[in-house]
């Protein structure tokens, strides 16, 4: 299906269909008109996987002899969505040209939830709306037909679902810094799996946005001839929408997602995973939050490092993510660069607490512009409860820093990707400084093995230019960096209050109105 552009070479499938899907959403905006495309996707995948089964239960030959295709245990047996009648694709496609169709694919979303309650409330049931034409539907349905033809239920999925984790992100990018709310960037999600090497064991991801840290971890234990059985994924989102779009990215990938719960308090308030102790945590937390409840929680159990403060949620975090660490777990996260130095309201006592516990294990400055959401620098940490153990070298008392500022290319105006090759440089250099049989050298401008004793003399500050010197006469001081930081700060500080004074306004308003 890929077709070639004007040079000569042949463009993706998925960007055929990204723009003709573009196209057709007219005057939607594409915060409310991904729900209407990744659902669709959602439902040829299962569609197609229950047609395959349904197919082979109708033959009846071999070990489905006597079986009966519309028996919704057989599906459940083999792990597949059952579809009834009016939801089938095939049945879709056929009334697709009528002024009802999206009465008729709401009623479809509603059908499939009914018979699998592991959905219940996860579809998007929005095809009926007035500003969703019919006719453009239609077309949608037929465009998104075209995908994964062919009756193998692993094309099937693997195709649908490397389109729904293309849309993702290219719908991240048409919605901006509100799509950086439920997308981590590619880039960045590969280097966090790929330094962390998630091969066995529980992962936990307790803000998981659309899941893709989760999807990334089974892709990476796929590659690397794993058995994908062999981990289990552990999950919190406060935003039901979103946690809508994770549990459809899990399941068209085949990853059990039960694990992966909502609820509106989120995380530091309503705790959906108390007892669990991860192997591993991979997480994109929010930067920098001001209003996470820490007023309600300053004697919480999981400050084991010390309170932080209410006006920034970076170290309750950092300590959430310490509790929930098995005695052997490794976190890899990313972090707001100015948690590195941060001084104010007890941060900079916890930092040096979590340094002298021996916790902090590998620092990685980011480049800028990476994020849809912010244009504050960020900084990936690596945390290790055991540096001591048998599975990798006696890192203890070091800490590696890695400084990538200058790594990454230009994918449009205001954003940055890592490339494979950076991403394989930064993970590699990790892997020789952490691995027994490693082959690391300190690169000056690039990284640095530090002893902790260092640290302390520079007072506990992470920022990895303090320890990997100076490429040629780079000065070590970005004054174009700190000024981006600065600015982008301010400007977040700005509209916090702008929304701040709005609310008083409203209250006020309200006030004197029943008053009179």
């Amino acid at each position: 299906m890929a077709k070639k552009n004007g040079n000569n070479n042949e463009e993706p499938l998925e960007k055929q269909l990204w723009k003709a899907a573009d196209k057709l959403r007219k005057n939607i905006d594409a915060a409310e008109y991904k729900h209407v495309v990744l659902g669709l996707i959602f439902l040829k995948y299962i569609s197609d996987a229950f047609e395959e089964l349904f197919n082979k239960l109708n033959a009846g030959e071999g070990e489905y002899a006597g079986a009966d295709p519309e028996d919704k245990d057989e599906y459940k047996a083999e792990n597949v969505f059952f579809v009834p009648t009016e939801a089938r694709w095939n049945f879709l496609l056929s009334i697709a040209k009528q002024p009802t169709i999206g009465k008729s694919v709401d009623e479809a979303m509603d059908a499939i939830e009914k018979e699998n309650p592991s959905l219940k409330g996860v579809l998007p049931k929005v095809y009926a709306r007035q500003n969703l034409d019919p006719t453009s539907l239609g077309e949608l349905i037929d465009l998104i037909g075209n995908i994964a033809l062919g009756d193998a239920k692993s094309r099937s999925a693997d195709v649908l679902g490397h389109v729904f984790e293309y849309f993702l992100g290219e719908f991240a990018l048409a919605e901006g810094k509100q799509g950086g709310q439920f997308y981590t960037p590619r880039s960045i999600v590969e280097l966090l799996v790929l330094m962390l090497e998630p091969y066995k064991g529980r992962v936990f991801d307790p803000c998981c946005g659309s899941g893709g840290m989760f999807v990334q971890s089974e892709k990476f234990v796929t590659e690397h001839q794993g058995r994908v059985n062999d981990i289990s994924i552990y999950g919190q989102e406060s935003n039901q929408t979103t946690w809508r779009l994770a549990k459809m990215n899990l399941a068209i990938r085949g990853i059990d997602s039960s694990q992966v719960k909502w609820n509106n308090e989120g995380s530091f308030l309503n705790d959906a995973h108390k007892d669990l102790k991860a192997d591993y945590i991979i997480a994109n937390p929010p930067f920098n939050v001001s209003d996470w409840s820490g007023d309600l929680l300053r004697t919480d159990g999981r400050w084991q490092y010390g309170t932080p403060p209410v006006g920034n949620a970076n170290y309750a975090w950092i300590q959430h993510f310490m509790y929930h660490l098995a005695p052997s777990g490794q976190a890899g996260f990313v972090l707001a660069k100015g948690a590195l130095t941060s001084k104010s309201s007890g941060e900079g006592e916890i930092r040096k607490a979590l340094i002298e516990a021996d916790l902090v294990d590998c620092i990685v400055n980011l480049p800028a512009k990476l994020f849809l959401n912010t244009q504050i620098p960020a900084s990936l940490w690596f945390l290790s409860r055991n540096r001591t153990n048998g599975k990798f070298k006696n890192r203890s008392k070091e800490i590696l820093f890695i400084d990538a500022r200058n790594m990454g290319f230009l994918i449009n105006r205001r954003t940055k990707e890592l490339s494979q090759d950076d991403i394989k440089l930064i993970a590699d250099t990790y892997h020789n400084w952490r691995n027994p049989n490693g082959n690391y050298e300190d690169v000056k401008g690039f990284c640095n093995a530090t002893p902790v004793e260092k640290v302390k003399e520079l007072d506990y500050v992470l920022t990895p230019g303090r320890y990997v010197g100076l490429a040629d006469e780079e000065d070590d001081f970005d004054f174009k960096e700190r000024f981006t930081t600065l600015k982008a700060e301010f400007e977040e500080q700005l509209k916090e209050e702008t929304e701040l004074n709005k609310r008083i306004s409203d209250n006020l308003a309200k006030i004197n109105f029943n008053e009179q």
